[in-house]
Order: C-alpha cells, then sequence, then structure tokens
C-alpha cells in the first residue's frame, strides 16, 4: 500500500486531530478547547487588558473618524483663533469679550473649543490632538509591519536552514542593532532631498520615518522567531512533512509559519508604542512631520517655552502619548500572558 500523498499542515491540526481521535466519550466541552478559545478566555478574565484593547480600539477610531468628530466638535486644525489670544503673552484671554480679565492659564477651555486653544496661534486643541493621532498610529503601524515582514522572513530563515545563511543572518542582526537608530534617524531624514521616489513634504517624510523604523528594527523580532523556528524545525509535525517529500517553501509557509502566528502578533503589538515614542521624539526634535500638520511630539515642541504661563499646551498631547503608549503596552502584556502555555486557567 502506497503511503499516503496529503501533507500534515501544521502543528495546531495535528494536536487538534490527535485531541478529538483520543478524547474520551464523556470529555466535558472546556478540555475540548482549542488553543485560541483557551487565550481568549484567558484575556477576557484580564480586566486591564480588556479595558486597555478598548482604549486601543477607541483610539483607532477616532484617528479614522477625526474629520467627522473636528466637523461636529471642533475646528479646522490649522485654523488661526488669534482673536482669543493676548498680542503680549500670547496666552488665550479668559473672556475674548472682555479682555481686561486676563488671561486663562488653562487655555479657555468651552464648548467651543473642548482642550482650549494653542498659545500663540489659538488653533483649537482638540483638532490637533486627533489629527495628530492619525499621524502617530500612521507611522506606528506602517513602520511595525515592516519590521514584523522583513524579521519574520528573515528569521525563518535562519532558523530553519541553519549553516552559513544562519551565520550571515545572526551577524547582521548584530550590525543593525549595534545602529545609534535615533542620530541615523535624524540625519537621514535631514538631508533627503525633496522629490525622492515622486514623494515630498509630510509624504515623503512619513515614508522615511517608516524605513527606518521598519529597516532597522527587525533585528528584534527577527531573534524572536529564529529561536522558535529552531525549535519547530525538530517537531514530528515537521519531519512528517519532510519524510512525504514536502519542499522547503511549503515546510516554511506552510508548517512552520502558521505556528508562528502568535508570538509575532503579541510582539508586535509590543512594538506599536515604541514607534510612537519614536515618532513623537523625532518630531519633538523638529526632523519629523513638517508643520502645520499636527503632530503629539511637534506640540510638546512648541509647548516648551509656555510650561510656565500655559502648563495645559503640554498636558494634552503628553496625556495623548502616555495613554496611547499605556494602553498598547498592557494590552501587549495581556496578550501575551493568554497565549502563554504555562499560565495556568
Amino acid at each position: 500500500m502506497s503511503a499516503p500523498s496529503h501533507v500534515p499542515e501544521s502543528a495546531e491540526q495535528s494536536d487538534a486531530v490527535d485531541v478529538a481521535v483520543t478524547a474520551p466519550a464523556g470529555r466535558s466541552d472546556a478540555e475540548n478547547r482549542s488553543l485560541r478559545q483557551i487565550a481568549w478566555q484567558r484575556l477576557r478574565r484580564d480586566k486591564v487588558a480588556m479595558i486597555s484593547g478598548v482604549v486601543v480600539v477607541l483610539l483607532i477610531l477616532a484617528a479614522v473618524f477625526a474629520p467627522l468628530l473636528v466637523k461636529l466638535l471642533g475646528h479646522p486644525p490649522t485654523q488661526f483663533h488669534q482673536d482669543l489670544i493676548d498680542p503680549m503673552r500670547r496666552v488665550p484671554y479668559i473672556d475674548p469679550e472682555n479682555p481686561e480679565l486676563g488671561v486663562d492659564r488653562w487655555g479657555g477651555l468651552s464648548g467651543d473649543h473642548l482642550l482650549g486653544v494653542e498659545p500663540t496661534t489659538g488653533r483649537d486643541l482638540f483638532s490637533r490632538i486627533l489629527y495628530g493621532a492619525q499621524i502617530s498610529l500612521l507611522v506606528a503601524f506602517l513602520a511595525t509591519l515592516v519590521c514584523v515582514a522583513l524579521g519574520t522572513f528573515l528569521g525563518i530563515l535562519a532558523g530553519y536552514l541553519g549553516g552559513w545563511v544562519d551565520t550571515v543572518i545572526s551577524r547582521a542582526m548584530d550590525i543593525f542593532l549595534a545602529f545609534p537608530l535615533m542620530l541615523f534617524a535624524i540625519a537621514l531624514v535631514g538631508v533627503i532631498p525633496e522629490g525622492v521616489l515622486g514623494l515630498q513634504g509630510n509624504g515623503l517624510r512619513i515614508g522615511v520615518i517608516v524605513f527606518i523604523i521598519g529597516f532597522f528594527n527587525w533585528p528584534y523580532i527577527a531573534r524572536i522567531v529564529r529561536g522558535q523556528t529552531l525549535s519547530l524545525r525538530e517537531r514530528e509535525f515537521v519531519e512528517a512533512a519532510r519524510s512525504l517529500g514536502a519542499s522547503n517553501r511549503h515546510i516554511l509557509f506552510r508548517e512552520i509559519l502558521p505556528n508562528l502566528v502568535t508570538p509575532i502578533v503579541v510582539y508586535a503589538t509590543l512594538l506599536i508604542p515604541t514607534n510612537i515614542l519614536f515618532e513623537a521624539a523625532l518630531s519633538f526634535l523638529g526632523v519629523g512631520i513638517n508643520p502645520p500638520t499636527p503632530s503629539w511630539g511637534k506640540m510638546l515642541s512648541e509647548a516648551v517655552p509656555f510650561y510656565q504661563t500655559a502648563p495645559y499646551f503640554i498636558v494634552f498631547p503628553g496625556l495623548a502619548i502616555f495613554v496611547t503608549v499605556l494602553a498598547f503596552n498592557l494590552f501587549g502584556d495581556g496578550l501575551r500572558d493568554a497565549f502563554d502555555p504555562k499560565t495556568s486557567d
């Protein structure tokens, strides 16, 4: 009798088949749950992670629907309202119709300007926070996508093929990890000429920042993927696929890669807040997004001269960065714990 012609698709599917065959008839549904169901149950019990996940979803929705929210609740982010600003102190009046009442240290919060207005320009702070979220999340997600794609591809090659391929990729990781990334980013963003690849202005800035973050951060996830691949390539389902004549491409992308999805997703969730902070730092130093496009880092930079006369101007963009980074980190920690096989039910 000839050998079966099919190839096992993954370790998880093989384990599921074994469980289905060997499970006693009276076994409870709780004992037959899949790994994803178990992880979801653990995540649901983690109230901090669930609340953080809700905050992350709300932040993403706020960034996506920023134009609609601004139209309903605010003013265009680049529209000046200098009639609200004391020309001498450059901060908002308590009451613009009664300038003699003096200036408002807390930015003139009102129903018309929910978070007040910026010093000097009078631009609506609520609108600029929302549009700043668009920039921060766009850069963070795109950079993470580039980082994950490169790191996963090179890490799985190094771990599975071994030999000189592993040596070359591992030494490349060491070289990239030695780069002073912030200094390199400042230098590169500052010297890139307009019109590269047909991009200019903020489109070019975003493209360069995404490239720098993604291209120079891939070794972190590549090391994780490489380590997991070294373990998976010795598993029975890979040996079975190899003995049945499966190609390396099939083993890599149909057998091993599906079993790497969980650590990749968890690490990507933890990488996003790091990228948000990196973009904010570049904008704070003046080599990020060009004004007048809103950016949380640039808003913090512009707020520094007013930390005594208008402290609210630092509080709101700083709070936006803090809440966003904290929510992603806590949600990522919750995902990691949920998928950890050592975590007890």
